[in-house]
């Protein structure tokens, strides 16, 4: 039987991820995959974790869902639970754990401009449709008075790859904009009326820095560290919160369910910035698959739990939010409840 040339690289790419499976279990190298939201916290937790070494991937949340869909990574990382597409694509249950909440904000190029502008949510929505589309248009001037607005044309950014940053900030506009809601909804990848995709919350940051006029949106710790200009944004209370590690926290402490699957967007604590989200590793519940071993799995688990914990101190320094008591206690449980031919592991 003669294979076609698309099942040839399907082959192909099939034997190189079993080879690096088989290579990373020979060196004791996890393998993760996906947020680019999280890439700051887990790249310093994982320089510090030492039982195992751990490779991640920061290639965005849909890319990293497509790997541990193909299985071959461990774990992936999302801002965004499994939607039913997805989790109709997995082989078997997929667990969510919750590793830590923060903050996507929305940065600017506004040359001349210094102080942080206040954006209402609508307004967001409407720049992103492409209706409002200069920077001293009277919907933003309205919020932002005695700052000097230039005439200058508002270049939109945005998520050129399936992202979690993007399914949050979609989320939160399809909360605050009807018009929005209808027209574009929410997800990893939508539908973008107006502007530019850069890939990666890298790829949006670098856009927005050379291109003056540019609006994007970007997880806190990116825009910190680029230096990056970015708005107050109004919540429900009609407050315009800055993004910071207390109002995200404000915005993230809630009862969380017991599968962890929940929106903390458009947050209805006074305190709390608006476009805050949980992000979670994601591991099938039943470890034995792919010729995988129990030591493998264990060690898995491991670090997960290591995360959850003694990791929770790199979250402040790294302006995320570390979870509350109660996040623990349901990320626990999840942990848990994973299986090795359908005995607990933990």
């Amino acid at each position: 039987m003669k294979l076609t040339k698309n099942l040839k690289l399907a082959v192909v790419a099939l034997a190189a991820s079993c080879l690096t499976l088989a290579a990373s279990a020979q060196d004791n190298t996890l393998l993760g995959a996906g947020s680019t939201f999280i890439n700051p916290l887990f790249s310093k937790m994982f320089s510090q974790y030492t039982a195992s070494k751990v490779n991640y991937q920061s290639i965005g949340s849909g890319a990293g869902i497509a790997q541990l869909t193909a299985k071959t990574v461990d774990f992936g990382d999302s801002d965004a639970p499994l939607n039913a597409d997805q989790t109709a694509k997995m082989s078997a249950e997929v667990l969510h754990i919750p590793m830590t909440s923060g903050a996507v904000v929305v940065t600017y190029n506004i040359p001349g401009v210094t102080k942080a502008l206040n954006l209402t949510g609508k307004d967001l929505a409407d720049i992103y449709l492409g209706k409002v589309t200069k920077w001293n248009s009277p919907e933003i001037a309205a919020t932002n008075k005695g700052v000097s607005l230039p005439d200058l044309s508002i270049v939109v950014i945005h998520r050129s790859d399936g992202s979690g940053t993007s399914f949050i900030f979609t989320d939160y506009l399809s909360k605050v904009n009807p018009e929005w809601a209808s027209k574009v909804s929410k997800g990893s990848a939508v539908n973008w009326p107006a502007g530019l995709g850069g890939k990666g919350n890298e790829g949006v940051a670098g856009l927005v820095k050379q291109t003056p006029g540019a609006i994007g949106y970007n997880e806190l710790a990116y825009a910190i560290q680029n230096k990056m200009d970015y708005a107050n944004i109004q919540n429900k209370s009609g407050k315009f919160i800055t993004a910071t590690i207390a109002a995200t926290t404000a915005a993230s402490n809630i009862t969380i369910p017991a599968d962890s699957k929940v929106s903390i967007t458009n947050t209805d604590n006074p305190a709390g910035y608006p476009i805050s989200s949980f992000t979670w590793a994601l591991i099938y519940k039943e470890q034995n698959y792919g010729g995988r071993s129990k030591a493998r799995a264990t060690e898995l688990l491991k670090l997960l739990w290591w995360n959850i914990h003694q990791g929770q101190a790199d979250c402040e320094p790294l302006n995320y939010a570390p979870l509350s008591k109660s996040a623990v206690k349901v990320a626990e449980t999840i942990l848990k409840s994973a299986t090795f031919d359908g005995k607990a592991i933990l």
